[in-house]
């Protein structure tokens, strides 16, 4: 059986195959109404296929997005990446996903293979200030956009969060509930200085507690950003003669990592220990007790990041054109001591 070609779809509809072409890629320019609907009715009968493999050499552009991120097993980075994956559906693409394992050179590989494949463009999670990440985006000339964090060594687009705002909110709220002091769990000593949320989680915290008359001095605690390792640093830190009275987490997964090692030593929280996290990922509703924390609309800056990196007219943008940031919530539940 002969191959179903974009010409035998325009005869039966009678168009051209520009129309064709328009109707299949939504553009670039408008059809009429009925002579889409001719269109896709010639499609459907004939059973039409459109040949992605061609289009991509004819525009040298895919229908896909790629997207890296730092460990897609991480609630947070897993729940962005779907809405990466929505939002991409709206808009007619697909969504190629890899793993950076927080390695500079796995980024690379990642990069590299995807603008091979002449992705659309390119939503970068990155986890940390790397040239060679940077060198690369401009040897190919890339349409990159930064979500989450917005690394020092690349200047380009950008969809962030208040991430310091967000933090002081939330200690703010764990010191109004009367605790002499609240500890924070912060990263580790390779978490980049500039740039990286949970370095802006930190300098909430420190704000807050300054804004309070608080000391920071010794309570601030370095801990990968997984529940599991994230739990042994909390069995050494609640079992010690210095126990704080409440633990702000820079991520959610810290803070499931502290729960469960508070119900391990038998520490009721809040009674005994009040926590609050970073992220609102949905897990967080459904810990005992229910997680406070601090959440954000992530569909929305994922359907940001899409916009930005399908449209053009961004690049020469002003800073504030080219970044754009999204406010943070707090959500309030029982692990701060509220009921």
């Amino acid at each position: 059986m002969a191959k179903v070609t974009r010409d035998d779809v325009a005869r039966l509809a009678g168009t051209s195959t520009a129309v064709v072409s328009y109707v299949i890629n939504n553009g670039p320019r408008p059809v009429a109404p009925a002579t889409r609907e001719r269109v896709l009715a010639a499609i459907k009968e004939l059973g039409y296929r459109p040949d992605r493999v061609a289009q991509a050499m004819a525009s040298r552009r895919t229908d896909l997005i790629g997207l890296i991120v730092p460990d897609a097993r991480q609630p947070f980075f897993a729940e962005m990446a779907h809405a990466v994956e929505q939002a991409a559906a709206e808009r007619g693409k697909m969504v190629l996903v890899g793993n950076s394992d927080y390695l500079d050179d796995r980024e690379v590989h990642y990069l590299r293979a995807f603008l091979g494949m002449r992705v659309s463009g390119l939503i970068l999670i990155s986890q940390g200030p790397s040239e060679n990440a940077a060198a690369e985006i401009e040897a190919w000339d890339a349409r990159v956009v930064l979500l989450h964090e917005r690394p020092e060594a690349i200047d380009d687009v950008a969809v962030v969060l208040d991430d310091i705002g967000g933090a002081q909110l939330a200690v703010r709220h764990l010191l109004e509930h009367g605790h002499a002091y609240v500890a924070c769990l912060g990263g580790t000593e390779i978490t980049p200085t500039v740039g990286d949320p949970v370095t802006d989680h930190v300098e909430g915290w420190r704000r807050a507690m300054q804004e309070a008359g608080r000391s920071t001095e010794g309570r601030l605690f370095q801990a990968p950003y997984n529940r599991y390792d994230a739990y042994q640093v909390a069995l050494e830190l609640l079992s010690g003669p210095d126990r704080p009275p409440a633990l702000f987490c820079a991520t959610d997964d810290q803070a499931f990592g502290v729960l469960r090692a508070a119900r391990e030593l038998r520490i009721d929280v809040p009674g005994q220990l009040a926590v609050a996290g970073f992220d609102d990922v949905k897990e967080a509703g459904l810990t005992d007790p229910p997680l406070t924390t601090v959440g954000s609309d992530r569909p929305a800056m994922a359907r940001a990041a899409v916009d930005l990196v399908l449209d053009d007219g961004v690049r020469a943008g002003s800073r504030r054109e080219r970044v754009r940031q999204f406010p943070s919530a707090l959500v309030v539940r029982r692990s701060c001591g509220c009921s």
